[in-house]
Parts: C-alpha cells; sequence; structure tokens
C-alpha cells in the first residue's frame, strides 16, 4: 500500500521520480506528490492520480538532482491535498515520505504540541517528521541519528525516506514491516529508492532491501551506509541482482495489465514448475522441501495462511494435501490467526503463502509462528521480499511482476507450486502409487497449453459478460476443488466491477443463498465432468425452477449441462485436482470484461492497493 520513490546522483531527479511513481500506480493510492531539492526544497503534492501531479508542476518548478515521492493510500486523515505527502517539519528543514502506520502518534503529538510544533494535516507522518526535528534539535545530532533516535520511540510500521535541506548531500532510508528497496548506479554515482524495484529496474540491476529496522545513509558517490536502528551496529548489506526486465513491466498492446496477465499465465505456469517438475524421469525437485523433508515427513498437521486471493490458493491446496499425502491440513487468514492465540506446535509445518511476500498479517503470523517452534515455509512471488527471508525455507512461483491489483496469474502459479509440494511430499511419504504420481506429473506438463485453449474463447467470453452489466448482485457455486474458484471468481468480480458477488459450496446453495434466486439472477456454476458432476446438475436443476440464468463451466463434450444452461464456457478434460488451474480462466475473463464495460479502472480499482503491508 502506497509508495515511494527517491533519487540522489546526476539524472533529472523529476523524471525519474514521476516515472517511478507511475510504476508504483498498481499499489493503490488516492493522491501523490513530489520533493525536488535545488538549492531549495520544492513540494508539489494533490490529492487524485500522477498525471493530476504533474499537471499542477510546471517546467520551471521541476529542476533538482535529488528528489523523493509518493503516492498515498489514506489511513490518518482523509484523501486530500494537505494530507498527502510529502510532510514537511515545522522549520521547513525536514521533508518526508512514509508508508505504515505510527500507532502512538497521537501521543507525541500532544507532547510536540506542548514544546510549541504546529501540526497543518491529520497524518502521523507530520508527528513523525516534526518529532525527527525535535530529535535533531535537541541532540544537536545529524539527520540519520536523529531518524534512529525518533524511531526508537515510535510504535508501528515504516517505510520512510528523509531529506535535510542544510545537508542536502544525502537522503536517510529506513524501514520497519514495510518494503523498501535501493537502486544502486554504477560505482555509486546514483541511487534510486523505492517500494519495490519497479521504479529503477531500467537504470539499475542491482539493489538492496532493506531489513527491518535498519537505517541507511544514502550519499551519490559513496557506498551505502546501513545500521541497525535499535543498536546502532552496522550491516554489511547483501547485494541482489535483480531478474526482471523493462518490458515484464509493460502492457506491451494489450489494453490493461490485468489482461496481459491472464494470458500469461501459460508461461508463467511453465516458469514455476520448470526445472522442479521433470515428468520423463518422475521427478519433483524442490531444494526447500528437501532441506526439511525429514520435518515435512514427521509433521502432525500442516497450516497454511495467507489473505486474499492466496487464501483461496490456499484452500485448493487443502484438498490436494489431504487426498495425496494424507496430512490433515488447516487454511487461515493470517490476519484472524495472529490475533486468536492458535495452538502450534514444533510438529506443524506453517506454509505462507503472499503473492508479494509483503503482507503485514502473514509476517506477523509468521513471527509468531516462529516462536512456537513451527517450522515455515514461504511461498511468495517476489524474489528479496519479506516473507522469503523470513521464513526458514521456502519457494518463489516465478510468475514475473503482477501489476494489476487483482490477482491471476499469481493464483494459478500458487496452486501449480502448492501442488508440487504435495506430489513431492506424498511420494516422499510413500502416500502415492508411482502409476499415479506419474499421471499427475504428465498432466501438469500439459495445463499451459490447456489454459491457452481456454484463452482462445475470449471473444465468446466477452460477449456473455455483455449480458451482465446492470444486474446488482449474483451467485458463485462449486463443488469440490472447484468451490475455492467459485470464491476467487467472486472476489474478482467484486475487486473490478463492483457488482456484490458471493462464492457457495454448491450444496449450501439450499442453506440459505437458495432465497436470493429469481427471474434471470445470474449464477455462474462450475460444473466439470469430473467429482460431483451428478450432484452440481441437480443444484442447477433447482436454479432453472426458480428461473435463475445459469453461466456455466462445463468439460468439453459436456451434453447435460449444456442443455440447461444459458451460456456455457468449455475447458479441457483435466483431473479434477488439478481443473483449478484451468476452470479460474474463464472467471478471471467474465470479470474482466464486465468490469471493462462497466468503465471501471481494472488495474486500480477503487479503495484497492496490491499489497497490504499495514494492518
Amino acid at each position: 500500500m502506497c509508495g515511494i520513490t527517491g533519487y540522489i546522483g546526476d539524472r533529472d531527479a523529476y523524471s525519474v521520480v514521476v516515472k517511478g511513481l507511475q510504476r508504483l500506480e498498481y499499489r493503490g493510492y488516492d493522491s501523490a506528490g513530489i520533493m525536488l531539492f535545488d538549492k531549495d526544497v520544492q513540494v508539489h503534492k494533490t490529492k487524485g492520480k500522477v498525471v493530476d501531479l504533474q499537471a499542477i508542476i510546471s517546467k520551471e518548478n521541476r529542476q533538482g538532482n535529488i528528489g523523493i515521492g509518493h503516492t498515498r493510500w489514506a489511513t490518518h486523515g482523509v484523501p486530500n491535498d494537505v494530507n498527502s505527502h510529502p510532510h514537511t517539519s515545522n522549520s521547513e528543514n525536514l521533508t518526508i515520505v512514509h508508508n505504515g502506520i505510527i500507532e502512538n502518534y497521537d501521543k507525541i503529538k500532544a507532547e510536540l504540541s506542548k514544546r510549541g510544533y504546529v501540526f497543518h494535516s491529520d497524518t502521523d507522518t507530520e508527528v513523525l517528521v516534526n518529532l525527527i526535528e525535535e530529535v535533531q534539535k535537541q541532540k544537536q545530532c545529524k539527520l540519520a541519528k536523529a531518524v534512529q533516535l525518533a524511531l526508537k520511540d515510535v510504535i508501528g510500521a515504516y517505510a520512510i525516506a528523509v531529506f535535510d535541506k542544510q545537508n542536502p548531500a544525502e537522503i536517510v532510508v529506513a524501514k520497519l514491516g514495510s518494503p523498501l528497496a535501493i537502486g544502486i548506479g554504477e560505482n555509486n554515482a546514483e541511487f534510486f529508492i523505492a517500494s519495490d524495484a519497479s521504479p529503477f529496474i531500467e537504470y539499475t540491476k542491482n539493489a538492496i532491501y532493506l531489513e527491518d529496522e535498519e537505517l541507511a545513509i544514502v550519499k551519490a558517490g559513496c557506498e551505502i551506509e546501513v545500521r541497525k536502528v535499535n543498536d546502532d551496529s552496522e550491516v554489511n548489506p547483501l547485494i541482489h541482482a535483480l531478474d526482471m526486465d523493462l518490458s515484464q513491466i509493460e502492457k506491451e498492446g494489450f489494453d490493461h495489465f490485468m489482461l496481459k496477465e491472464i494470458y500469461e499465465q501459460p508461461k508463467a505456469i511453465i516458469d514455476t514448475y520448470r526445472g522442479r517438475l521433470l515428468a520423463n524421469e518422475g521427478i519433483v525437485r524442490m531444494a526447500g522441501i528437501e532441506e526439511y523433508i525429514e520435518k515435512f515427513k514427521s509433521a502432525d498437521r500442516i497450516i497454511i495462511i495467507a489473505c486474499g486471493t492466496s487464501w483461496h490458493a490456499g484452500l485448493v491446496a487443502e484438498y490436494i494435501f489431504e487426498e495425496i499425502t494424507r496430512v490433515p491440513v488447516e487454511v487461515e487468514y493470517a490476519s484472524e490467526f495472529r490475533y486468536r492465540n492458535p495452538i502450534i506446535t514444533e510438529k506443524d509445518v506453517v506454509i505462507a503463502i503472499s503473492q508479494s511476500g509483503e503482507t503485514a498479517d502473514s509476517l506477523a503470523a509468521i513471527k509468531m509462528a516462529k516462536e512456537k517452534g513451527a517450522l515455515v515455509f514461504g511461498v511468495c512471488n517476489v524474489v528479496g521480499s519479506s516473507i522469503s527471508r523470513e521464513s526458514h525455507a521456502g519457494a518463489y512461483t516465478h510468475a514475473g511482476p503482477e501489476i494489476g491489483v487483482a490477482s491471476t496469474k499469481a493464483f494459478t502459479t500458487q496452486i501449480t507450486l502448492l501442488t508440487l509440494m504435495a506430489l513431492k511430499l506424498a511420494k516422499e511419504k510413500g502416500n502415492i502409487s508411482n502409476s499415479n504420481f506419474h499421471a499427475y506429473l504428465q498432466s501438469m506438463e500439459l495445463i499451459p497449453s490447456k489454459v491457452e485453449k481456454i484463452l482462445e474463447q475470449n471473444e465468446k467470453i466477452k460477449a456473455i459478460a455483455a449480458d451482465f452489466l446492470e444486474t446488482p448482485s449474483c451467485l458463485y457455486l462449486g463443488r469440490g476443488y472447484n468451490f475455492p474458484v467459485a470464491l476467487e471468481g467472486a472476489l474478482k468480480l467484486k475487486e473490478i466491477s463492483y457488482i456484490h458477488a458471493e462464492g457457495y459450496p454448491a450444496a449450501e446453495m439450499k442453506h440459505g443463498p437458495i432465497a436470493l434466486i429469481e427471474e434471470n439472477y445470474p449464477v455462474i456454476v462450475v460444473a466439470i465432468s469430473k467429482g460431483h458432476y451428478e450432484k452440481v446438475v441437480s443444484n442447477i436443476q433447482e436454479i432453472k425452477s426458480r428461473k435463475g440464468k445459469i453461466i456455466a463451466v462445463v468439460t468439453e463434450g459436456d451434453v447435460t449441462v449444456k442443455e440447461m444452461a444459458d451460456c456455457v464456457i468449455e475447458i479441457p478434460e483435466v483431473e479434477e485436482a488439478l481443473s483449478p488451474l484451468l476452470t479460474t480462466i474463464p472467471l478471471q475473463l467474465l470479470s474482466y470484461h464486465i468490469a471493462v464495460a462497466r468503465g471501471c479502472n481494472v488495474d486500480q480499482p477503487r479503495n484497492l492497493a496490491k499489497s497490504v503491508t499495514v494492518e
């Protein structure tokens, strides 16, 4: 949530920082701002989009080789020009941008007010920059020391970049619970600051990801100084080589990132299983599991923690883990898990799933699980992310950057990876026959080509979507492995089209949701031939008898449901356990086309952020 960019070097800072803000728009935001330094500080900020910020800055006010920028997602204070970042201190010497929440800001604000400080915004960030100024004043110290001492007094989460116009050769950054990356220019001649690497990927392939409670002093032409906030000890940071190119964060001819990412799924699934799935040899290779294989094999229970779409992927994983490994699985919302004093033992394995690897609730749940002795295995997409660093072991999905706020390829690649994990564990435990194991591997290799076949129906799905633009609500139904797909399909529609939708197990329809059914009420049903087909057919008959409108996802060659449904989308034949990788594709396309036709911003839906890095 929110986004930070910054630059110090010889380039025009305005163009670098503004382009960086545009690259971070996918994170979700309601206002934008920038600070530039050229003999003096210039701050420009506004409610609205980055394009609105650009419109208010004249060419004369774009000078300088140092800058910091911000896209804000409101927490403290409504979205308006005053509450937008950057914020300056009372003396106007210090300027700050901040992601996160300072939980004890009200107490700090009250104390600073007694000392004569005046506050113009409702934000916790303005309180923080004035606290830093007060510490600097009281201790007569440089900016970095003042930041360090001030952060010891705050409770909450932060990623900050702070600039002092009295010492304009440096920017001080720090992190706790919110991501922050530093791009390193050649020979340290320039540095880039951002919430993730996407804003500076075209300038450098080398980056440092700050760890929690680390502070860095960034000066052009000098080595980065990194130290611990708590004890001031020096840190030797690890420099990561970025495995990303510019084309991955551009639309490349697609109208929206979401559509591009839907179409990227065949390749993304291949990239997820490449080097891991060796079907001809009958092998699944996963170093993270192999390192802790005895812990996995002896586990009494697997606990999956996640949020949103990742939680739905975890639900799919529950079915396959329990079916083929015979290990009990619990799937938990990370936000609830961390607060309910759960029972966790050393015999548990905790799998944490997150696209970004920065989800605040999941990170907190991981730390709690580690304290109780459980093995934590991270499943995420972003290399070097906090969850990947906090976990004992893990695996990356290798889906590539996902810019659209509504996850698509994250879901299918997470399911792919979790399925490989289940197969690996089942094989190691001897719970799956060789013939079934080989059959699964061979079927998984065919999934990308089957996804491509479904994508060929894009125009047909677009035509189906045109009939549902004015509907106020709809129902998604699935059974077994496809119950989570119903939940995910409903979530996608809610996220990007703002149409109310609910997902249910098909058998639960009679326990309440059937009361919604009336003439032309849309019901999207996953009714593939494998699994509980006859039961789902009975549910469809119940809907039709009440004149509901059926959109069905069926297996190629289906006859029974075709005769009953108003619209049918076919998928290739596939084992039930692998079917979510296919059945979710038409639901993604359906949501996308409905949202576009309704004039919604599918890549940046209202009120949503790509990565929820605060509670």
